[in-house]
């Protein structure tokens, strides 16, 4: 069969955007016989290189979430449990303070999840503070302890979808709580080790059991370039943090897929126990991390209907059920946060659904 149009049309996009310095692309599809790669651009200097490894930024939490099912597989923790059984007092005194109501002691884990705790976020201001002063570097804890003076709650747990890293920053530190082991450490035994996953680390954590030879390509933020922001580890964490070459996050994502990593139920769990986005990403709802698309008459039909993540640099890691294909890339540039995955599914998701008639 003929290569697909869509991974052409990728690369001509960001060679056409001045604002893009590299971007990666991987289509698969063992159903349709389809394994296509594009990298464009360069990093450092060095030519882009399907091999390199990228941060996929938010698609990380993916990780986090599936250690959180895997704990729960192993009857460590309940999706059910309140934190407050989990995390020390210090860190949960004021912790969600609303209308004058504490409810610090409300929150569950399936609430952090599932970005329904009502606590605020507190990525994006403490990134202003990391990029002004290059001294600045706080902790996981350091970021959760500001936002209880900073950053008021939204709204009460479990009452709205309220999309923030604050939530899975706080499932970062109750794996460290569970396991009595570093958060990085527990995502190299639980994931990267077993699944061979040797160019793989959490940034600003933990090393690859293989150093690549390509460097890490760039990542753009609010026109920042996050490689070079020294405090930028301690609030993405379990947020985010994630760097691996596309083929890595292929068969990370192939296992989960396949019931190799989670219970299927667990998984099944993931996707469906989920909340409508809204307006911010109309069409989608959110489960454990996952975000899932929604039947639309006319603009989304059923026939396109994937999940995966999304990450705020244009990153996606998708899986198409119907084709049994996966899509995983990144624009490295937030510029292309929604554009990204109008692409997926303008693009990508109907040519794959074209090939599978033929």
């Amino acid at each position: 069969m003929p290569p697909l149009t869509c991974v052409d049309q990728f690369e001509h996009l960001a060679r056409n955007d001045p604002a893009v310095t590299n971007a990666y692309l991987l289509v698969h599809s063992d159903q349709l016989g389809v394994h296509q790669t594009v990298a464009y651009g360069e990093t450092e200097d060095s030519p882009a290189h399907i091999d390199q490894p990228v941060h996929l930024a938010s698609v990380g939490k993916l990780v986090t979430a599936t250690i959180i099912g895997i704990l729960h597989d192993q009857g460590r923790l309940a999706l059910t449990d309140p934190i407050s059984t989990i995390l020390d007092r210090e860190l949960m005194h004021g912790l969600h303070v609303y209308h004058g109501r504490e409810y610090s002691h409300d929150i569950t884990i399936r609430h952090l999840l599932q970005q329904t705790s009502g606590l605020s976020d507190v990525f994006y201001p403490l990134l202003e503070q990391v990029a002004d002063d290059d001294t600045f570097r706080p902790t996981p804890r350091d970021a959760i302890i500001w936002g209880k003076t900073h950053r008021a709650p939204v709204a009460t747990p479990g009452t709205r979808h309220v999309y923030t890293d604050t939530n899975y920053l706080l499932l970062g530190l109750i794996i460290t709580a569970i396991t009595r082991q570093p958060f990085h450490q527990v995502v190299h035994e639980l994931l990267f080790a077993p699944l061979g996953m040797d160019g793989a680390y959490v940034y600003g954590y933990s090393a690859p059991q293989h150093p690549s030879p390509y460097p890490l390509a760039d990542l753009f933020l609010g026109g920042r370039n996050l490689k070079y922001l020294d405090g930028i580890p301690g609030i993405d964490y379990a947020g985010g943090s994630i760097c691996a070459p596309l083929a890595e996050f292929l068969h990370f994502f192939q296992q989960l897929v396949a019931g190799k990593l989670v219970r299927p139920e667990t998984l099944e769990t993931m996707i469906n126990d989920a909340r409508p986005m809204g307006l911010s990403a109309l069409g989608f709802r959110y489960g454990y991390s996952i975000w899932s698309t929604m039947s639309i008459p006319l603009v989304l039909p059923k026939r396109y209907y994937c999940y995966g993540c999304v990450g705020v640099t244009g990153a996606v890691m998708f899986h198409h059920p119907a084709t049994r294909s996966y899509i995983i890339g990144t624009f490295n540039h937030d510029s292309y946060k929604a554009a990204a995955l109008r692409f997926l599914l303008s693009r990508i998701i109907p040519e794959l659904v074209q090939r599978a008639k033929k």
